[in-house]
C-alpha cells in the first residue's frame, strides 16, 4: 500500500513540475514583451526576472520553516494558491499599464513557486528512497516540458496580438500591454484547480513517518550542502541569463522578429526537457557527478564557441546548451541533500533562496549588455557572465559534492 501511494505522489507531483516550468518560462516571453512597450533599458527590462528570482532568497526560508511544521502536501496545496493570486494580479496590472504593478504580480506569483519548489523537491527525493538522483530529474522532466510549451503559448497568445514597433502609439502600447491579460487569468485558474486536486488526493506525508533523530547537527556543518545550495544559485542565474536574453542578443544581431526568436526559446528549453527524460534512464548506469561534469563542462565548450565565433554558429551553440542544462537541477538538489534526514525541508528552503542566482546574473549580464552596446562591441561577450557559472558548476561536480 506505500508502494502505491508514494507511486501515487510521484505522478501527481509531475503537475506541479509542469507548472513551475510553464510558467517561469513566460517570463522570457514577457522581457521582449514588455522592453518596447514601456520604453526600457536592458537592465531595467532583467528586473522581471530579478523580482520573479529574488522572491525565492526572500521567501525560500520563510517556506522551509512552514513546510516543516505543515508538511509537504500542505506545502503544495498553500503554493498553488499562492501561485494563482499572483497570476491574477496580472489582469489589473495591464489594465492600468504599470511596470512596477507588473514587477509586484511577478513577485507574488513566484513566491507560490518558491512554496511548490522548496516543497516538491524534497517530496520526490524522500519518496525515491535510492533513487533520488533518477526520479528528480524524471519528474523534473515534465518541468521541462512546461518551459519547452510556454513559449509556444506566450508566443502565440502574446506576440501575435501585438502591435509592437517603433511608430507603436501610446494606446498600440497599452493594448499590447493587455495581450497577457487573459492568458494569466487562465493560469490562475488552471493553478486553483490543481491545488483543489492535491487536496482531495491526500497525499502521504513521508518526512513526518521518517523516525526521529536525536543528534541536532547543523545544516550548515555538511559542506556537500553548502557547495551544493552556491551551485544551485550559479546553475540558475546561468540558465535564466541564456534564456532571458536569447531573444533580445538574436533581434539585435540577426535582425530576427520577437516570434521568431522565441521559436529558439522552444528549442533552448525543449533541449532540456529531452535531455531530461534521457537522464533519468542514463543514470541507472552512470554516477550522477560524473554525468553533470560531462554536461558543464559540454556547456562551457558551447558559450565559448558562442562568444568566439558568432553569428547563426552562436545562436544554435547557445540554444543547444539547453540540452546540457537538462539535468543540472536536480542532480545537484539530490547530490546536496543526500542524508540529511529531519535537515531535508530546511535544506530545500536554503536551496530555494539560493535560486535567487535567476534574480542576480541576470542583471549583471543586462548591465554588460548595456555597456557593450553603448560602445558598440559584440554583444556576445555579455554571454561570460553565465560561463562563469558553468565552470562553478563543474567544480561541485568534480570535489564539491563529496560529503
Amino acid at each position: 500500500m506505500q508502494k502505491t501511494s508514494n507511486t501515487l505522489a510521484l505522478g501527481s507531483l509531475t503537475a506541479l513540475f509542469f507548472l513551475m516550468g510553464f510558467i517561469t518560462v513566460l517570463n522570457d516571453i514577457l522581457i521582449p514583451h514588455l522592453k518596447p512597450i514601456f520604453d526600457l533599458t536592458y537592465f531595467e527590462a532583467s528586473l522581471i526576472q530579478f523580482c520573479f528570482f529574488g522572491a525565492y532568497f526572500i521567501m525560500g526560508g520563510v517556506f522551509g520553516n512552514v513546510i516543516s511544521k505543515i508538511g509537504y502536501p500542505f506545502g503544495v496545496v498553500l503554493g498553488f494558491v499562492i501561485t494563482a493570486s499572483g497570476c491574477a494580479l496580472f489582469y489589473p496590472a495591464a489594465h492600468f499599464g504599470s511596470y512596477g504593478f507588473f514587477l509586484g504580480a511577478l513577485f507574488i506569483l513566484a513566491s507560490g513557486i518558491v512554496c511548490l519548489q522548496t516543497a516538491g523537491n524534497p517530496f520526490v527525493t524522500l519518496l525515491s528512497k535510492g533513487k533520488e538522483a533518477r526520479n528528480l530529474v524524471l519528474v523534473q522532466a515534465f518541468n521541462s516540458l512546461g518551459t519547452t510549451l510556454g513559449p509556444i503559448f506566450g508566443s502565440l497568445l502574446i506576440f501575435s496580438t501585438t502591435k509592437m514597433g517603433d511608430n507603436a502609439s501610446l494606446i498600440d502600447k497599452l493594448a499590447d500591454a493587455k495581450s497577457v491579460q487573459m492568458p494569466y487569468l487562465g493560469l490562475a485558474v488552471f493553478s486553483l484547480l490543481l491545488a483543489l486536486i492535491m487536496y482531495l488526493l491526500k497525499l502521504p506525508d513521508v518526512e513526518k513517518e521518517m523516525p526521529k533523530e536525536t543528534t541536532q547537527k547543523s545544516l550548515f556543518s555538511h559542506k556537500h550542502f553548502v557547495f551544493g545550495a552556491l551551485g544551485i544559485f550559479f546553475y540558475v542565474g546561468g540558465e535564466v541569463a541564456i534564456g532571458s536574453f536569447l531573444v533580445l542578443s538574436f533581434e539585435k544581431l540577426l535582425n530576427l522578429d520577437p516570434q521568431s526568436s522565441a521559436h529558439y526559446l522552444v528549442y533552448y528549453w525543449g533541449g532540456a526537457m529531452v535531455g531530461r527524460f534521457l537522464g533519468s534512464v542514463l543514470m541507472n548506469k552512470i554516477a550522477p557527478n560524473k554525468y553533470l561534469a560531462f554536461n558543464a563542462l559540454s556547456s562551457i565548450i558551447l558559450i565559448a564557441l558562442a562568444i568566439i565565433i558568432g553569428g547563426k554558429i552562436a545562436l544554435f551553440a547557445l540554444t543547444f546548451v539547453g540540452f546540457f542544462n537538462s539535468i543540472m537541477f536536480p542532480t545537484i538538489f539530490s547530490l546536496a541533500t543526500l542524508n540529511l534526514g529531519h535537515l531535508t525541508s530546511k535544506a530545500s528552503g536554503v536551496i530555494s533562496m539560493a535560486i535567487v542566482g535567476g534574480a542576480l546574473i541576470p542583471p549583471i549580464q543586462g548591465a554588460v549588455t548595456d555597456m557593450l552596446t553603448a560602445t558598440e562591441s559584440n554583444l556576445l561577450y555579455a554571454y561570460g557572465v553565465p560561463l562563469l557559472c558553468y565552470f562553478y558548476i563543474l567544480f561541485f561536480a568534480l570535489k564539491g559534492y563529496k560529503q
